[in-house]
């Protein structure tokens, strides 16, 4: 018999050895919990190491922890000023680092928006936390075989939330191909948080130069803001400057 390994991951102690406990009286599942993301990271790189992956994570949407080196890979409003991350962050944290790993989101409440935020992380699924456990099964058995699963209710919000950002991701990428190489560059610069000084510096170029360039970007953008720039520049795809190792040279010393 092939077994599935589980690792379900909820900072609700009870729920989490509850569902544990349920799914580990199937024959062919095999499961453990996670109170945390870290501790989730931990039982995955410990699991690979050992030569025994798991196959689906069971998330808890609103799980709250914090994932040292993982940055959101979507634009989740419930990260908090504390550094707090939930659960659909550490969807794109697994799936970037363990892409063989299926990953269902489990929710309090049905959420278009945050449901499509969950597949555009990487999910699989997405599970009301109240359903049947035998409808559980079913989906993470399904995941397996790459489908993936909404309820019903969700199915004309989700693609409607899809489809937005579609949209919007698609003018975005056409707003910054209008950019001149340059322009682009020092675009990166400001997705990297760098201000116009640091930017003349890592460029060689002339604050005043700089301004030129960043008001050009705005305008070209069709943004009034160095922050609404960057939102749309992560839209597009577009990445940091790589500051790693930079050596900027300034009269003579290296800075």
């Amino acid at each position: 018999m092939v077994r599935i390994r589980v690792l379900v991951v909820d900072d609700h102690r009870i729920f989490a050895e509850s569902l544990a406990a349920a799914l580990a009286a199937e024959p062919d599942v095999d499961v453990s919990a996670a109170g945390s993301g870290p501790a989730a990271l931990r039982s995955l790189e410990r699991a690979a190491a050992e030569g025994r992956r798991y196959d689906v994570l069971l998330v808890d949407a609103d799980l709250g922890g914090r994932l040292p080196g993982v940055r959101p890979a979507v634009p989740v409003q419930e990260v908090g000023e504390d550094g707090l991350v939930d659960g659909i962050s550490l969807v794109a944290g697994v799936r970037s680092a363990q892409p063989h790993v299926r990953v269902v989101v489990l929710a309090e409440k049905d959420d278009p928006r945050r449901a499509a935020l969950a597949l555009q992380a990487g999910a699989s699924g997405w599970v009301a936390k109240d359903c049947s456990l035998s409808r559980l099964l079913t989906v993470i058995r399904g995941v397996l075989r790459e489908e993936t699963h909404l309820p019903p209710a969700l199915l004309t919000g989700v693609l409607r939330e899809l489809t937005a950002a579609r949209k919007h991701r698609t003018e975005s990428e056409r707003l910054v191909e209008s950019l001149t190489p340059r322009e682009r560059e020092v675009l990166r610069c400001m997705v990297a948080g760098l201000g116009r000084k640091a930017v003349a510096e890592r460029l060689f170029l002339s604050p005043h130069t700089v301004r030129t360039h960043m008001q050009n970007v705005l305008g070209k953008l069709g943004v009034h803001s160095t922050l609404a720039a960057v939102a749309l520049a992560r839209r597009a795809g577009v990445g940091p400057a790589d500051l790693a190792g930079d050596v900027v040279e300034r009269g003579g010393q290296l800075a």
